[in-house]
């Protein structure tokens, strides 16, 4: 990755009409439904702009969308990348980068994820308080990383505290249960046997997922302020555990998406 890349990444963008973006937001699997709560949207495929990595998942659409929410522009990256993929940690991160050169000031993050802690259930909702990094590597680790940033990056207070209070008030103010916990990230695409989920739980994991952690560690080196909230779409219980079905997982997350929606946009009128 080079400032050249990002510059015409950017520029692409800009030319689109993507002007100065307020508020960052990754949509994880299962939770497109936020983009129909955009005004005058504005479409780039993922193909289509310069450097960027191609989506592969089905289930993700693979494009930017800029447009308002709540009087704020927005960015918003439907369909995300992830190293199961084949892609690398600079792959994985480079839209990150890109909407934080295009203007963005606060980062929301989403993604499904599987409950280890029992007293979560499924079709819940977690807000991220901290995280385990199990996907062996950084999307820091690469020669000219001080060209971007620090290279020791701080991961003291990895998520900002001001926008998870205001989440947790507003998830009390609309009535809406929300957990906090520590989210665990692993490579995927395989689910996890009975004895990693028991290692997960050892480890103080509250919810497991294979995203989200490589684009929070760079958001930090940019010191770009991030809240993130995992969608529990089933249930990790090594005792009684039963073989996961990717359609239900997909059904649980659209269910449960319009209430973080209304959290987000609750959030969004706040910040």
């Amino acid at each position: 990755m080079t400032k050249k890349q990002l510059d015409e990444s950017v520029a692409y963008l800009k030319n689109k009409g993507f002007d100065h973006p307020e508020i960052g937001i990754v949509l994880g699997t299962g939770l497109g439904q936020l983009v129909d709560e955009i005004e005058r949207p504005i479409e780039a495929h993922y193909n289509h702009i310069p450097f960027f990595p191609l989506a592969t998942v089905e289930f993700h659409s693979g494009k930017l969308i800029y447009g308002s929410i709540e009087g704020k522009k927005v960015v918003v990256m439907q369909g995300r990348f992830h190293l199961y993929e084949g892609y690398d940690f600079l792959d994985v991160t480079y839209p990150i980068r890109v909407m934080r050169e295009l203007g963005i000031q606060k980062l929301f993050i989403s993604n499904a994820a599987g409950a280890i802690n029992l007293n979560f259930k499924k079709g819940d909702m977690m807000l991220i308080g901290d995280h385990i990094n199990l996907q062996g590597g950084s999307p820091l680790a690469f020669r000219n990383v001080a060209e971007f940033g620090d290279r020791f990056a701080d991961m003291s207070e990895p998520y900002d505290p001001g926008m998870r209070q205001k989440l947790v008030a507003i998830a009390a103010r609309e009535g809406i249960s929300m957990h906090q916990g520590v989210y665990a990230s692993v490579v995927g695409p395989q689910l996890e046997t009975r004895a990693e989920y028991r290692m997960l739980k050892i480890l103080g994991a509250d919810a497991v997922g294979m995203s989200t952690v490589p684009e929070v560690i760079v958001a930090n080196h940019l010191r770009l302020p991030i809240v993130a909230v995992s969608v529990l779409t089933d249930e990790c219980d090594p005792d009684n555990l039963e073989p996961v079905d990717i359609k239900e997982i997909i059904e649980v997350a659209g269910k449960t998406e319009p209430k973080m929606i209304r959290l987000f946009k609750e959030l969004m009128r706040e910040i």
